[in-house]
């Protein structure tokens, strides 16, 4: 209803999230993240034998962490991966990759919060239930391309390691910073952050 306020308790933000931080310093149950990924071995996806790789998603992951309450609360995070695929054309920084990112699949730990994102305020994920990335090149180790969320594409870095390889695929590790508000997510400023640091796990497998 326009214009209809929202009675909070004290100590809750709008997202429904507690006020202080309530799950700073503790890992959402269930939630698989890499603690330090650039702790992997610092191989190149260019590395990888020429073919054409699938996305296992039951395999394959994305953690997140952000902020809330004006930065005083750590969020941590999770996405589903729906699919995708990698082609290594085997030429010098050409590769490509698309995947997509299940956007209803968000999940904090905190049914409320998770409800408010994916509301229409902020994900929208009824109208969008997409999150897309799409690559074309590889420089070292930056897989470079555009993201798309909420029908918006802007371009986006992904810097990628290769954490494994062999005959029948590979899996990687990539990290990316993304400010909300380029994607025209803008509700509750300040009280939710504008930018998600996002770990990008994959399993790859030769098809």
């Amino acid at each position: 209803m326009p214009g209809a306020r929202t009675r909070r308790s004290p100590g809750q933000d709008p997202t429904g999230g507690p006020a202080g931080g309530g799950d700073a310093g503790r890992e959402i149950d269930g939630m698989q993240t890499t603690s330090n990924p650039t702790q992997a071995p610092q191989q190149q996806l260019s590395e990888i034998r020429p073919g054409r790789y699938v996305i296992d998603p039951a395999s394959s992951a994305i953690t997140f962490r952000t902020r809330h309450m004006f930065g005083l609360g750590r969020v941590r995070g999770t996405f589903a991966i729906r699919g995708g695929a990698v082609e290594i054309t085997g030429e010098p920084g050409a590769v490509r990759c698309y995947a997509e990112i299940d956007a209803a699949s968000f999940r904090t730990g905190n049914p409320q919060r998770d409800a408010s994102v994916r509301s229409a305020r902020l994900l929208d994920t009824d109208r969008h239930p997409v999150i897309t990335f799409e690559a074309q090149r590889l420089d070292g180790t930056d897989l470079t391309g555009q993201l798309t969320v909420r029908g918006v594409t802007r371009p986006a870095v992904i810097a990628a390691t290769l954490t494994s390889a062999g005959p029948g695929g590979f899996t990687a590790c990539g990290t990316v910073r993304v400010d909300r508000t380029d994607f025209g997510v803008t509700a509750y400023r300040g009280l939710a952050a504008r930018r998600l640091d996002l770990i990008v796990e994959l399993r790859c497998a030769a098809n």
